[in-house]
């Protein structure tokens, strides 16, 4: 039996959505940058969907980070109370981030 990784995806599933259903599934797949197969077959498997935009949010808040600490470095600690706030702050808001599109799935 193969991974299922590799394993080829040759069984269908049917759904019947009305048109405005339809079109939040096409939206969240698109903000996803996944088809919309992708899209309903992690969220039935109960995996993460993030929108790109979050995915972006949070890598640019991962590089903030960086460059904060990295200046907390250059300047051995001055201000290491006030940069450990603004580190914590950052964190949590990567926290922020993830834990809405977890609880959306997507959705905006």
């Amino acid at each position: 039996m193969k991974d299922k990784d590799t394993e080829n995806k040759t069984a269908q599933f049917r759904i019947r959505l009305t048109p405005s259903e339809k079109a939040i599934v096409e939206k969240n797949a698109s903000e996803a940058g996944v088809t919309m197969s992708e899209y309903l077959r992690r969220r039935v498997l109960g995996h993460r969907v993030m929108s790109r935009a979050d995915e972006k949010t949070i890598n640019e808040l991962r590089r903030i980070g960086g460059l904060l600490k990295q200046t907390h470095n250059v300047t051995d600690g001055v201000f290491s109370r006030e940069t450990a706030a603004a580190l914590r702050e950052i964190t949590d808001a990567i926290k922020r981030v993830a834990a809405r599109g977890d609880e959306s799935g997507g959705e905006a």
